[in-house]
């Protein structure tokens, strides 16, 4: 089973940046897809991005296009969010998550099996 771990969220005033990372154990990291996802009270948790195991063909939530980069390093089996001109619309829980078995769009939360507990990210105006 994959174990996740995200880091690196906190405060930041509007147009800062912010890098989250998520360290992966308990499985082959490099052979998995991983997704960014986010989500504040009251609403269902929203795609940032995802990442195949190759690294390329990355793809972004129009929300953040633009603005946030994905990338990882299986060596330290960590995926990575770099998030910058951030805004306030971007505060929320930001979790990551690994695609194993499960089918479905990559945009959709239901297609990803493990999750990270997830870490706050809030932007000030």
């Amino acid at each position: 089973q994959v174990q996740l771990v995200e880091s690196g969220g906190g405060l930041v005033q509007a147009g800062g940046s912010l890098r989250l990372s998520c360290i992966a154990s308990g499985a082959t990291f490099s052979i998995y897809t991983m997704g960014w996802f986010r989500q504040t009270p009251g609403k269902q948790r929203e795609f940032v991005g995802t990442i195949p195991w190759s690294g390329g063909s990355i793809i972004y939530g129009d929300a953040v296009k633009g603005r946030f980069t994905i990338s990882r390093d299986n060596a330290k089996n960590t995926v990575y969010l770099q998030m910058n001109s951030l805004k306030p619309e971007d505060t929320a829980v930001y979790y990551c998550a690994v695609r194993q078995i499960r089918g479905g769009n990559y945009y959709q939360s239901g297609a990803y099996d493990t999750w990270g507990q997830g870490t706050q990210v809030t932007v000030s105006s």
